[in-house]
């Protein structure tokens, strides 16, 4: 079964982990960067705002795995 996590700056994620997503707040783009190379091993859906999405860059957010999904501003 495959996990869900969530990066972005605290506040616009924070609420997910009521439902069980591994929240993992980033401020900045360097703390978004280091989130997306310590995901949980399982991990098969990665919800990010729209400013970690930013930070990462279009490939990351075009890849095959995980699956990545951006929130709306």
């Amino acid at each position: 079964m495959s996990h869900i996590a969530a990066i972005g700056e605290r506040q616009r994620v924070i609420g997910l982990s009521a439902v069980g997503v591994a929240v993992l707040p980033a401020p900045d783009p360097e703390a978004v960067r280091a989130s997306w190379h310590t995901l949980p091993a399982g991990v098969g859906l990665v919800i990010l705002t729209s400013a970690a999405a930013e930070a990462l860059g279009p490939g990351v957010v075009a890849g095959d795995e995980p699956l990545v999904v951006v929130m709306p501003p």
